[in-house]
């Protein structure tokens, strides 16, 4: 669509876009001393809603930046959805799509019970949880129902690509799992996953640890965004940066190799609280 792509073109040499969310990303890379070398944009449209004399198009914006500090080059990528009204053959309203809250955010999960498939112990195969967060950060295996929220689950399809055993089925407040069109709340919803890493005692279980530095990739990060004991959100950890600080995967909003802090997020408070859990003994 020609006339989204001037408008990005313009929006990106413009100070309004440079002021609004590529100011937020600057201030960001400054703390960590990176500089943006290049960002590139492009948007792709999924649908499109005709009434009267108007168009209201929803589109994925895909950003590409490239960072460097020093010798050091580093691509991160996310995928931005948006949305506009197309009136006149003008470009109105443009604005971020509003993702809606799970459904089963109240879920809460039973004491720990149950055996696992593949017994009490596991070797959590870390390559390859990595390799498919990779694979899957801006597309969704068939292989799974695709989630309006879909952070943690993604996230559980990392872990369970690294060998994680699934047990609970078919109670969905109790243990973690996927089956068919049902699963575990933990396995969908970001509160139940980190009370579930908090709690699990056998197969899936993750140990606290006090820093983002101590984790590795194939670890997960748990966000509660404004602090209020709701966890909203959930990461996998997918490489480090020259500091030894954690890269982050994740889905809803579709990132690769995003700074862990997720302090460019539209989400952000100062009143954020993070869990961080290192996956396997």
């Amino acid at each position: 669509m020609k006339i989204l792509t001037q408008f990005w073109q313009e929006l990106f040499e413009s100070n309004q876009f440079n002021s609004d969310w590529l100011e937020r990303q600057r201030i960001l890379y400054e703390k960590r001393d990176l500089k943006i070398v290049r960002v590139n944009g492009k948007g792709h449209i999924y649908q499109r809603m005709k009434y009267d004399q108007e168009e209201k198009i929803y589109y994925h914006l895909h950003l590409s930046m490239l960072l460097k500090k020093g010798n050091y080059f580093i691509r991160e990528e996310r995928t931005i959805p948006y949305e506009f009204i197309l009136k006149d053959g003008e470009i109105v309203n443009h604005k971020l799509t509003e993702v809606r809250e799970q459904e089963e955010l109240s879920g809460k999960l039973e004491p720990d019970s149950g055996q696992s498939e593949n017994g009490e112990r596991f070797v959590y195969d870390r390559l390859a949880a990595v390799q498919y967060a990779e694979r899957w950060w801006n597309s969704y295996n068939p292989a799974y129902r695709k989630f309006d929220v879909d952070c943690t689950n993604y996230v559980s399809q990392c872990l369970r690509a690294g060998g994680a055993p699934m047990r609970g089925a078919p109670n969905r407040n109790q243990g973690w799992w996927y089956s068919g069109n049902n699963w575990s709340y933990s396995w969908a919803v970001a509160h139940s996953l980190r009370w579930y890493l908090s709690g699990s005692t056998q197969g899936l279980k993750g140990r606290e640890v006090d820093s983002a530095s101590e984790l590795q990739p194939g670890d997960v990060i748990c966000y509660d965004f404004e602090g209020d004991g709701r966890w909203n959100h959930t990461t996998i950890v997918v490489g480090k940066d020259t500091d030894g600080m954690p890269l982050v995967n994740a889905h809803t909003q579709n990132s690769r190799q995003r700074y862990w802090s997720y302090e460019d997020s539209s989400a952000y408070t100062p009143n954020i609280k993070y869990k961080f859990f290192h996956i396997g003994d």
